[in-house]
């Protein structure tokens, strides 16, 4: 069974920063790309980035290009994101996600709050 399991988030002043951490289990971590999504009151969720199995690929939003940061540790079964020069429009909740052979699975996710 697919687990995700969010951690990092918080209230943080405007330009600051965040790390977003996912562990996982139930899957075999190392062989799937690895995913952020957030969820903004009004808006769709999207997603923020991406990482493939091997981090050597990743996909970006426009909107966190040069500011976000993906990595993955496989030993660990970890993935995180580090938010840097945080603005007030990056508040949401945040998801870990990953598409297995059964479908998409999201963790619970983690509330970031940015203060102006």
């Amino acid at each position: 069974q697919v687990r995700l399991v969010e951690s990092g988030g918080g209230l943080v002043q405007d330009g600051g920063s965040l790390r977003l951490s996912c562990a996982a289990s139930g899957f075999t971590f190392s062989t799937y790309a690895m995913s952020w999504y957030r969820q903004i009151p009004g808006k769709e969720r999207e997603m923020v980035a991406r990482i493939t199995w091997d981090g050597d690929s990743k996909v970006f939003l426009d909107s966190v290009k040069g500011r976000f940061s993906i990595s993955r540790d496989n030993a660990k079964r970890m993935v995180y994101l580090q938010m840097s020069r945080l603005q007030p429009e990056d508040t949401g909740v945040y998801l870990c996600s990953v598409d297995t052979v059964d479908g998409r699975a999201w963790g619970q996710g983690t509330q970031v709050t940015v203060s102006s």
